[in-house]
């Protein structure tokens, strides 16, 4: 239920929830004030901060009449994003965090693009990592794959690496996220299982295809410090909507890669009932022998296999740089279809 602080809806509600950002949030509500899109309003929703947050949030609502602060005792990012979603009465949801910075056309290019293809659920953007000198090489990797995701087809691709879509950059039509049941705590990231189960369901998600949000990096980071964002809970995200959906309903399923990363999500797949039949690897030292009492097999031995089940599928967890390149390669020689015979997942 929306509230009725506005009795014309505007265009956009941008959505920030805000928990002890003292020294951020002032940043990151001056760079939405100053966007060239006017017609938004902006809720604000304090998680129980314990320094000087809720007085800088207030004074610079006093300042500015599209901001509407709602406070709650800490319980966490999800409810603050669901207790704003209530009060958000627009259409389309921006996303926005208390330490990053939007560019100024941000609002105004994303409501563009999500009218321009309506077919649209989600609309994001590229992004920056700032400060330079805080940023990890690790960090750029992933920022560089992320940037690497504009079109629907790459972002539905390659949704089970890792979340497609950074968080705070995304606009999304609340039609959607009222169709999924808004955001929900399954104890691991709450963005990347929104937008797993907004792909199970159908929707759409894309780019537009330039840098609009400084996305800020630093030790203290949510999701550095989040129990919830660790590799084992993005992990256990994977497996749980993979079975649901991908690998429901197959006779036989192989993993491609007997190394770290294959070992580790083929123990939440067995765990949600997936029908594991082999491995696949490369490693002489590796062919032979068992995974989790599983063969593993030479990827010669693999087109025979396939071809005697009746509904396999084929999920690649190499996560070494440069290797899904080489996979897609080789499947796509077998005639095996990305998003419907295969997924990456590493």
């Amino acid at each position: 239920m929306a509230s009725n602080h506005n009795i014309s809806k505007p265009k956009v509600s941008v959505l920030m929830p805000v928990h002890n950002a003292a020294a951020t949030i002032e940043a990151a509500i001056r760079s939405i004030l100053d966007q060239d899109l006017k017609d938004f309003e902006f809720i604000i929703i304090d998680d129980g901060s314990a320094d000087s947050t809720a007085r800088l949030i207030a004074r610079w609502a006093e300042k500015d009449h599209r901001i509407h602060v709602f406070s709650q005792s800490q319980k966490g990012i999800i409810e603050a994003l669901n207790l704003g979603l209530t009060q958000c009465s627009a259409l389309l949801i921006a996303r926005m965090d208390a330490d990053d910075l939007a560019h100024k056309e941000r609002l105004s290019k994303q409501v563009a693009f999500i009218e321009q293809n309506p077919e649209l659920a989600v609309v994001g953007c590229m992004v920056e990592a700032f400060p330079a000198d805080h940023v990890k090489k690790g960090y750029r990797i992933y920022i560089e794959w992320l940037n690497s995701l504009i079109t629907s087809e790459q972002i539905s691709r390659e949704i089970f690496i890792e979340s497609p879509i950074v968080h705070p950059s995304a606009m999304i039509k609340r039609s959607w996220i009222d169709r999924v049941g808004g955001y929900q705590d399954h104890g691991w990231p709450e963005d990347y299982d929104l937008w797993l189960r907004l792909q199970m369901a159908g929707a759409k998600f894309a780019k537009v295809p330039e840098v609009l949000l400084a996305w800020r990096d630093y030790p203290e980071r949510f999701s550095r410090n989040d129990s919830r964002y660790s590799i084992e809970n993005f992990l256990r995200a994977k497996a749980h909507y993979l079975s649901q959906g991908p690998l429901a309903n197959r006779d036989a399923v192989f993993i491609w890669g007997a190394g770290q990363m294959g070992r580790r999500i083929s123990k939440h797949l067995l765990r949600n009932g997936t029908q594991l039949q082999a491995f696949l690897d490369i490693n002489p030292k590796k062919i032979g022998r068992t995974l989790r009492g599983l063969p593993i097999l030479a990827l010669e031995d693999f087109p025979k296999l396939w071809h005697a089940a009746e509904n396999p599928a084929l999920l690649a967890a190499v996560g070494s740089r440069g290797a899904r390149a080489l996979i897609r390669e080789r499947l796509i020689d077998w005639n095996l279809e990305e998003g419907s015979d295969w997924w990456a997942v590493a």
